[in-house]
């Protein structure tokens, strides 16, 4: 590394020294030797310091770890779900072998698609989830270096996070222009307009999501776009699958305990083998990125349980005062609405994101409480959209400074009480 440490040296003078040819883009170098190195900023001699190893990139680094695990299950299931859903076709009458497309990657390696196995999974995975990957860092990173340079100040590593978060809470079928219209409004407008890194009220990566939803809905909702192809649309023709939400959702489903089990085991609920959007599936990834955030002391655990204790009580609840006749997802088991749909893992790696959420400690229970409730609500009440967690989740960022407010509030309500006592 010592070669090209050495190289990094030889350029900065380009970009540090006064009056440098590329000194306006000292931002772009900066940003690039902090992704290959240590940062090398060192406290000044005077003023109080705090001693600490872990500065943002770190803290970047530790969820993104936390979230590995869902992104290779997104790779693996996005594959999975591929051949699944052609060799139903097969064997339906509707398509053959022969009519098989290879996208770029399965053509590259040679993979077979008359008895796929493991390696065409990964292979076609690879293949979809690469370029919204690339997609998703390019354009948002590219944004954040412009406004940096604008701003004459050093380019943050937060949105590291959102990068990948944008790649797994998207259907691995959506075309690449939109995730890059879907990134640029979510990091202009929701979070350079507001100052940058640290300063943004909404959850980039969930204004992402909420944007697409609503201006290509068609590409984000139904049951033909979870499960990817080959072809222009990057669907597969003749092809829909339904989430497990998505079959529960009718309100002509009376038992949607029964309804949900004909289609999908409580395993593969909670592993994941069922179709969706590309991270959000297996729970139990989901679960050991919350261990990883939980150990690291990066996530909030108050946030997390109470969501989870919000939405099952709501849910309970709810079937308490159940009117005759009403069926559709308020009809689940309580704890099966942790294991349809995104809420666990928004709970985890979105709700918990430090800026947009609640700083007191009981404000971070009533936030939690209040995404899970409100995301009961809108499944169960709303006919036309069958998940809330990205409605709840973007309602309770909006509200979490008055949240923290009113805790503030009470609390100094009740330290006057206390001392008018003494």
């Amino acid at each position: 590394m010592k070669f090209l440490r050495n190289g990094v040296e030889k350029l900065r003078k380009l970009y540090h020294a006064p009056g440098s040819r590329f000194h306006k883009l000292w931002p772009a170098f900066d940003a690039f030797e902090t992704f290959l190195f240590a940062p090398s900023h060192t406290a000044p001699k005077h003023g109080p310091h705090v001693r600490d190893y872990v500065d943002l990139k770190r803290a970047m680094n530790t969820v993104i770890i936390a979230m590995l695990p869902c992104l290779l299950w997104a790779i693996w299931n996005t594959g999975q779900q591929h051949f699944l859903a052609w060799q139903g076709l097969v064997d339906a009458g509707k398509a053959t072998h022969d009519a098989y497309v290879a996208g770029w990657l399965q053509s590259l390696l040679g993979m077979d698609s008359v008895s796929p196995g493991a390696p065409e999974y990964v292979a076609f995975g690879l293949q979809r989830m690469l370029p919204l990957l690339i997609v998703s860092y390019g354009v948002g990173l590219g944004i954040e270096v412009v406004f940096s340079i604008l701003r004459k100040e050093e380019v943050s590593e937060g949105y590291l996070v959102s990068g990948m978060l944008i790649a797994l809470i998207v259907p691995a079928s959506i075309p690449l222009w939109q995730l890059a219209f879907g990134v640029a409004f979510a990091v202009v407008l929701g979070k350079e307009v507001f100052g940058g890194t640290g300063m943004n009220v909404f959850n980039p990566a969930m204004l992402v999501r909420a944007f697409l939803f609503f201006a290509f809905a068609a590409q984000m909702s139904g049951d033909a776009v979870w499960v990817a192809g080959n072809n222009a649309s990057h669907l597969i023709d003749g092809f829909s699958s339904p989430t497990p939400l998505a079959i529960v959702k009718s309100n002509e489903v009376l038992d949607a305990t029964a309804e949900l089990a004909k289609h999908h085991s409580t395993a593969d609920l909670f592993f994941g083998n069922v179709s969706g959007s590309a991270g959000e599936m297996s729970k139990f990834c989901v679960l050991l990125g919350a261990a990883w955030l939980l150990l690291s002391g990066i996530g909030s655990w108050r946030t997390m349980l109470g969501g989870v204790l919000g939405l099952v009580g709501s849910a309970f609840l709810l079937q308490l005062f159940l009117p005759a006749g009403f069926g559709g997802p308020a009809t689940l088991m309580p704890f099966e609405h942790l294991l349809v749909g995104g809420f666990l893992f928004g709970i985890v790696f979105m709700a918990t994101d430090p800026v947009s959420s609640p700083e007191t400690v009981t404000g971070q229970w009533i936030y939690g409480a209040l995404i899970g409730f409100v995301t009961i609500l809108v499944r169960t009440v709303n006919p036309a959209y069958p998940e809330g967690t990205m409605l709840s989740i973007l309602l309770l960022n909006a509200f979490a400074p008055t949240i923290d407010h009113f805790v503030v509030a009470a609390n100094i309500r009740r330290r006057k009480v206390r001392l008018e006592r003494q």
